[in-house]
């Protein structure tokens, strides 16, 4: 398949909205079954039992769709307008990680997705698949097989383009297009990613134990959260943006284009008062259309709780004492521990 469909299929990429793509095999990353082996067997995926569960899928981008010939990459800068760690100071609100602070980006990268996938089926042919984030697909080491950046000391794509703050999208197709060079590691010395980590999630550059990563327990973790974690949780309330917001290359980063990823105003300080009094029906309503809706109040005011036991507010006390008797466990034991902290217990 000639060049020039690729150059034509990258215009329409940044037509439709992606500030980079790039192309590269199904079978580029050889490497790839070897490490995801060694991720499992430490343990480090916690209670993402999916990842073992789907992991001959993972750990080859050609059993996952046999047909394919070419997977393409896009990516889509999310860089926020500010500094995305200035309410870690202020403990009266919750920090949100700057990608769930907008609307939900599984949504909107799909629907451009397929917008690509569409002008190539209409162009040359050939049958297409587009995944985000969702199913069984390593995006990061393919983004770098593909050119698009590198996985940096944190794990996260970085481009000298773009920075670190970037959604991946994939569209595998059966039409063999010209691959991309990969990528080389740029990263050098520096070591402020790991540095910053609040619970010391990185046992070794480029290795992740998500059983310490803020992100993974407070979205990914069903129940308690280990009591001597809860501390480093700080104001975070939904993931973690630390070591992604200290990286160097994100001077060269452009700032997000697509509207529907700029913040919301309510989710930028939200105070914790009024998050920990939402119940049910009320999470659903002010988290409609946010990625945050897929973890449920339940665990989202545990979180929130593990806050305001951080806070040292003793404002905040009877809020937490008034959920010690809340329905679901996890939230009543950390309403319990929130009044202990505050109490100096």
């Amino acid at each position: 398949m000639g060049r020039d469909l690729k150059e034509r299929l990258i215009e329409e990429a940044r037509a439709a909205g992606f500030d980079a793509a790039g192309v590269c095999h199904p079978d580029a990353v050889p490497e790839l079954p070897a490490r995801l082996a060694a991720f499992l067997e430490a343990g480090y995926h916690g209670q993402m039992r999916w990842m073992a569960e789907r992991a001959h899928w993972r750990a080859d981008p050609a059993a996952l769709w046999p047909e394919a010939r070419s997977v393409i990459m896009l990516a889509m800068s999310y860089t926020p307008e500010s500094d995305p760690l200035a309410t870690l100071s202020e403990p009266e609100v919750g920090t949100i990680s700057v990608y769930a602070r907008g609307g939900d980006y599984h949504d909107l990268i799909k629907k451009r997705l397929k917008r690509v996938a569409r002008w190539l089926i209409g162009t040359a042919g050939g049958e297409v698949k587009v995944f985000v984030d969702t199913a069984p697909v390593m995006e990061k080491p393919l983004a770098q097989a593909a050119g698009l950046g590198w996985q940096g000391k944190h794990t996260n794509l970085l481009s000298r383009d773009l920075g670190n703050w970037i959604f991946l999208g994939a569209i595998f197709t059966t039409l063999d297009l010209p691959p991309d060079a990969a990528e080389a590691e740029h990263c050098g010395s520096c070591r402020r990613c790991l540095d910053v980590c609040p619970t010391d999630a990185f046992p070794e550059p480029f290795r992740l134990d998500a059983r310490r990563c803020i992100s993974y327990l407070t979205i990914e973790h069903e129940g308690p959260v280990d009591e001597s974690l809860r501390p480093l949780l700080g104001n975070r309330i939904y993931g973690c943006d630390d070591c992604l917001a200290v990286c160097p290359w994100n001077k060269f980063a452009v700032e997000a284009r697509e509207a529907k990823l700029k913040a919301r105003d309510a989710l930028d300080a939200p105070r914790l008062a009024e998050l920990a009094r939402l119940d049910d029906a009320g999470f659903r309503a002010m988290f409609s259309g946010s990625p945050i809706k897929r973890i449920g109040r339940d665990r989202f005011v545990r979180n929130v709780l593990y806050a305001i036991g951080n806070s040292g507010r003793a404002e905040l006390r009877a809020v937490a004492e008034g959920l010690t008797g809340d329905p679901d466990p996890a939230v009543a034991d950390a309403a319990a521990w929130a009044v202990r902290r505050l109490d100096g217990v």
